[in-house]
Formats: C-alpha cells, sequence, structure tokens
C-alpha cells in the first residue's frame, strides 16, 4: 500500500476517533472521565503515527548517519512496499554500489602500487649495470684494448633495455588510456606474415632455432589493425625464440575456421608451469624472473599483446607443457 493511501486513511480513522470521542465528552461533559479519554486517544493515535511512519523514517536517518561516518556495512531493513520503503531500498542499493567502486578503487591502487614498485625494479636492473660499465672504464678499463669494447657493448646493451623498456611503458599507457585508435581493414595474411619471419630470421639463426611458417591459404585476407597486430606477432614470435633451447624449432602457420582465421604461434622450448599460465599476461609477470631478464625484453610484450587482440574482439588461447613447448593461438575475422 502506497504511502498516501496509508496517510489518507490514518487520516480518516483519526476523523472517526474524534468523532467518537466527541459525541462520549458531550456525554461526559465536565467529568474527570472525559479528560482521560482524551489523553488515551492522543496516546493511541501517537503510537499508531510513531510505528507506521516516524519509526521507519528515523530508522533511515540513523543509518544515514552511520554511512556517512563510514560503515558501508550498514543496510536498512525493508518492511514495506510503499515510498518509505523504496526509499530504504534506494538508499540500500547505492550503499552497495558504493561499497562495490570502494572495493574496486582499492584493487586499482594496489595495482597501482604494484606496477610503479615493478617499473622502478625493472628500470633499477639497467640502470646499475649501465652504471657499473661506465665506472669501469673510466676506472681504466677505457685504455685496456682487451676489456674496453666488451665493457662499452654492455653500456650499449642496457641502454637498449631501457629504450624498449620505456618504449613499451608508453605502448601499453596508449592503449589502456584507449589513446591509440585502431585502423581496422581487410589485408593479405601471407604478405604479412611472410615479412615479420623473414625479419625474426637473423635472431632465430643466431639461436641455431629453426623459424620455418607455414601457410594455409596465401589468397586468404583478415580485418585487423595492421600496425597493432604485427607488435603482437613480432612479440609472439620474439618470446618463442628466446625460450626454446638451441637446435629447438619455432612454427608460424594459419588456417581458414568458421568463425575467421585462426593464427598459431608453437614453440618446442621450455614450456609453462599450468599454474602460471592464467598469469603470463600480467604485466611484468615473469614465469622464470632470472632467465627472463638474462634474455631482456621489458616484460610487457605479452600484456601488450593481450590488449591488442582483446581490440580485435578476441583473445590469446595458451597451450603450454613443461619440457615441451607451447603455443599461442587466437582468432581474427576474414573476409
Amino acid at each position: 500500500m502506497k504511502l498516501q493511501t496509508k496517510l489518507n486513511l490514518f487520516f480518516l480513522l483519526l476523523g472517526t476517533g474524534v468523532v467518537v470521542v466527541e459525541y462520549f465528552l458531550l456525554e461526559l461533559r465536565g467529568t474527570a472521565l472525559s479528560t482521560l479519554l482524551i489523553l488515551l486517544f492522543v496516546a493511541i493515535a501517537g503510537n499508531i503515527l510513531s510505528k507506521r511512519f516516524v519509526k521507519p523514517i528515523n530508522e533511515i536517518a540513523h543509518a544515514a548517519e552511520e554511512i556517512r561516518l563510514g560503515n558501508f556495512e550498514k543496510r536498512i531493513v525493508v518492511s514495506s512496499n510503499d515510498e518509505v520503503g523504496k526509499l530504504a531500498e534506494a538508499i540500500n542499493a547505492m550503499v552497495q554500489k558504493l561499497n562495490d567502486d570502494i572495493i574496486q578503487l582499492k584493487k586499482l591502487e594496489q595495482v597501482r602500487s604494484e606496477f610503479l614498485g615493478n617499473v622502478s625494479h625493472e628500470l633499477r636492473t639497467p640502470i646499475f649495470s649501465l652504471q657499473a660499465s661506465l665506472e669501469t672504464l673510466l676506472s681504466g678499463a677505457v685504455d685496456d684494448a682487451s676489456v674496453n669494447r666488451n665493457f662499452l657493448q654492455k653500456a650499449l646493451n642496457n641502454t637498449q633495455r631501457l629504450n624498449d623498456l620505456l618504449t613499451d611503458l608508453i605502448e601499453i599507457s596508449r592503449i589502456e588510456s584507449g589513446e591509440i585508435k585502431m585502423t581496422f581493414r581487410y589485408f593479405p595474411v601471407y604478405e604479412f606474415l611472410a615479412q615479420i619471419v623473414e625479419e625474426l630470421q637473423p635472431f632465430a639463426q643466431q639461436k641455431h632455432i629453426s623459424l620455418s611458417f607455414n601457410a594455409d591459404n596465401k589468397e586468404l585476407e583478415t580485418f585487423g589493425d595492421k600496425e597493432q597486430l604485427k607488435i603482437v606477432f613480432s612479440n609472439l614470435i620474439s618470446n618463442a625464440i628466446k625460450f626454446t633451447e638451441a637446435n629447438g624449432t619455432v612454427t608460424v602457420s594459419y588456417e581458414k575456421t568458421i568463425p575467421g582465421v585462426r593464427f598459431t604461434v608453437k614453440d618446442s622450448g621450455c614450456g609453462i608451469p599450468q599454474e602460471e599460465l592464467s598469469r603470463i599476461f600480467e604485466r611484468f609477470y615473469r614465469v622464470d624472473k632470472n632467465r627472463s631478464r638474462e634474455l631482456g625484453g621489458s616484460g610487457l610484450g605479452l600484456a601488450i599483446s593481450k590488449h591488442i587482440i582483446e581490440a580485435h574482439g578476441s583473445k590469446i588461447d595458451v597451450q603450454s607443457d613443461v619440457g615441451k613447448g607451447s603455443a599461442f593461438r587466437f582468432n581474427l575475422k576474414t573476409a
């Protein structure tokens, strides 16, 4: 029953009660009983009014005060379907939303804190190595022809690592903020992948790894942002080469499927433990931290790849067996 209806009914009953009391007062005029009846009627009417209207509003006010003081677990007991009950439900829903937002903000703050800690650590390592190389050179090694080029190469490698890290930090920041606008269009798959594989062949040959490209259909086209997808394939293929031992294999392939084109980057490398698979796309997460830093890279490649593929309306699936290798797969639209 709505609040207005309840009020109308209450005042109707109140009016009826007044008529009855007036009748008795006329009959008992001038007696102490008339005064007693008046007081009794006022008490009963006040009690009804308190239970029906004042008490629920006081409960709402009390709960609102607790919420204002920071008790976001407080909820109002809804005891009616009238306007007061709807007000209580609305306040409960508002507090629940506020509580959820606070929990989300705390999670974001934790992620931000962890991110800053990871960035500091990732920057510190190459900076210290660069500093050590330069100090060694200044201490006299620069005049020693047998070691000076070695320390200069180390310094150059660390400056390159810093540059890669900063480039990836800028890239992932632009992607997550929505600053990068994807340019989607159709383009030939074969020519696109063949060029990327050719560019990475020297890296594979340097590690004595066989990098092959299997083309299912040379006429096939896919739909996406060509430049951003090049980042994805470069990251996946480079990672496969890095974590595959000498004389191993890395295979890049694609095939036509019902929903579109299925891409696969497969290696015969060290593999990833099952308990680690759900975390490999986190920023700076490394399965083997020491080995990962020795092999180079910013630790952001997979996180960047994940964001780019998700922007294409897909996701990267991973299958891996420790000691046998890994396979990264995702689908894209086709003509």
